[in-house]
């Protein structure tokens, strides 16, 4: 192993784990670019929502709580009649955009070596 990664730095709550398990969802990324390239960072929830094509309103709501619970996003209610919602990037959220977009980069460059991969038996690929 190279230095800096012994195996007793990777328990179960070392940061590399802690930093995969913001994406038990696969639209935690999703959110975090669609905040940071289409809204400037913040957002009203019905905005962003109508930016995630495909994502349902629960889906959609449980990943705004996972995101917030991490820090990864500000959440702020309006007492308004209807209530509204802003949702906002955090410093952490801001940092976390930037390696996202690498990620999103490769796989544009790489878009058809993945497409030629064969599709688990989960995924909505076509």
């Amino acid at each position: 192993m190279k230095t800096g990664s012994e195996e007793d730095q990777w328990r179960e709550d070392c940061a590399p784990r802690r930093v995969l398990e913001l994406f038990s969802t696969k639209w935690t990324s999703m959110v975090l670019h669609t905040l940071a390239v289409r809204h400037d960072g913040t957002a009203r929830s019905n905005a962003l929502h109508r930016s995630l094509p495909d994502i349902s309103k629960k889906m959609f709501s449980q990943t705004l709580r996972q995101m917030e619970a991490a820090g990864l996003v500000l959440r702020t209610e309006y007492p308004t009649v209807p209530p509204s919602v802003d949702y906002a990037l955090t410093p952490l959220g801001v940092q976390l955009v930037e390696p996202i977009e690498l990620i999103y980069d490769w796989a544009r460059r790489n878009a058809g070596a993945l497409d030629a991969l064969q599709p688990r038996a989960t995924s909505r690929r076509r």
